[in-house]
């Protein structure tokens, strides 16, 4: 099979849907011989940051010697970026060669698995092959129904944060999505949980309890961070005594750190050699795109996914200490199912103008309709039907205006944006 046809056939799994529960993708990975089982895992669950803290200690293993396999989700660029070994994503053929090894198995079950299902199998194939020391696998969406919980034995699960998003599927409350997001949590074995929400710690201490599980949660006092010490360049911070950089913009990277150097300690404890100056380069060397990513300096463009109300949040508190008074440009593109209302009412006051688009995805809200909502809110935004065309007048703003372009609002337009902006930069 080569990638043409492993697309192909990824389309036509995507075209079953999204079915919630758990036999399709454990009956398929018995047939293959059960790959979850013969890796050591780190579990991460989490409404924002999972990402970032992935890319963190991914980049931290990797200099303490690791061979280390990441799964995530969504793709930010194309589908070989879901699949990570050291930090790099797999190439289009090794790609091609799971799909083909896995679909004749498909194919041979009464019910098909499904996109996602299909794509979780073959990370854990990926990890096996490649003799991966330790894998970091994020879950899609929630946690107990999500495809990629059928790890018995995880050395370590994580929840890195608890707030509202995927209502539809998870619930309206605190309390009911923190509930998805404790069924990662395995009887024995360690957990961390680095929210802030008392609801949902009480349920993640509650579940442990149950399960017989050590949770662990940050210390705080181990830490020293300013945000006037996160700028364009990244931030600083200092853990034990220990000056260290994060090249990652954005200051909620201050909160993801935390969650990593706290699991770090975990992860000694759990039997993994970790040095000092893993953690110091991992963490100096590490990369990771679209969560306020620096995409060109001249003139200044930064692109943030933040798509829901804590992500958007987390935002507008980056471009106030990045940039102080001076206001911004912002191109804007989501998805229906999301509260896109709140970038007016979070970043209005940050914002000289915006642009609406649609983004190259089923579930993308019409820009006509974004723009409504967004002048409703008494954020000017003009719509533009052509994605091109809305890039480009955005990009012509900020540089005629000398602003910073902030584009937002789904990690689904990564790509596409950046496709856009080559084309304008040429």
């Amino acid at each position: 099979m080569n990638y043409t046809e492993a697309l192909g056939y990824m389309k036509k799994a995507a075209e079953r849907g999204s079915v919630l529960g758990l036999s399709r993708i454990t009956e398929l990975l018995r047939r293959m011989g059960d790959p979850q089982d013969k890796v050591k895992t780190v579990h991460i669950a989490g409404t924002n940051g999972k990402g970032s803290f992935g890319a963190m200690l991914t980049s931290v293993l990797k200099s303490a010697g690791y061979t280390v396999g990441g799964f995530s989700s969504p793709a930010i660029t194309k589908v070989t970026d879901s699949f990570r070994i050291n930090g790099e994503e797999i190439s289009e053929q090794d790609f091609a060669d799971l799909i083909g090894g896995i679909a004749p198995i498909c194919e041979s079950m009464d019910e098909k698995p499904t996109e996602f299902e299909v794509l979780t199998a073959a990370a854990f194939q990926l990890f096996v092959d490649r003799g991966c020391d330790m894998a970091l696998v994020e879950c899609g969406m929630g946690g107990d129904l999500d495809s990629t919980n059928v790890i018995k034995a995880p050395v370590l699960s994580v929840i890195t944060n608890v707030q509202k998003d995927h209502s539809a599927f998870l619930g309206d409350t605190i309390a009911e999505i923190a509930s998805h997001k404790c069924g990662i949590i395995k009887a024995g074995r360690p957990v961390y949980f680095g929210g802030n929400s008392e609801e949902a710690y009480e349920i993640a201490a509650d579940t442990a309890k149950k399960l017989g599980c050590e949770l662990f949660i940050p210390d705080y006092s181990q830490f020293s961070w300013s945000e006037d010490n996160c700028t364009i360049e990244g931030a600083e911070l200092t853990y034990k005594g220990q000056e260290l950089h994060i090249p990652l913009l954005g200051t909620y990277q201050f909160e993801n750190a935390v969650n990593v150097l706290s699991c770090v300690e975990i992860l000694r404890r759990e039997g993994i050699d970790i040095p000092e100056t893993a953690v110091r380069d991992g963490l100096a060397n590490v990369k990771w795109h679209g969560r306020f990513e620096v995409i060109s300096r001249e003139p200044l463009i930064i692109y943030d996914g933040a798509h829901n109300p804590d992500g958007i949040r987390c935002a507008a508190d980056s471009i106030r200490r990045c940039f102080g008074v001076k206001k911004v440009v912002l191109l804007i593109g989501v998805m229906a199912d999301k509260e896109y209302g709140l970038y007016a009412d979070m970043l209005g006051e940050l914002t000289e103008t915006a642009f609406a688009v649609k983004p190259d995805n089923p579930r993308a809200l019409d820009s006509k309709a974004l723009a409504q909502a967004l002048n409703a809110r008494e954020m000017k935004t003009a719509p533009y039907d052509d994605y091109a065309s809305g890039v480009r007048a955005a990009y012509d703003y900020a540089k005629q205006h000398d602003l910073p372009l902030i584009a937002l609002g789904s990690l689904y337009m990564y790509q596409q944006f950046t496709d856009a902006l080559k084309d304008i930069m040429i």
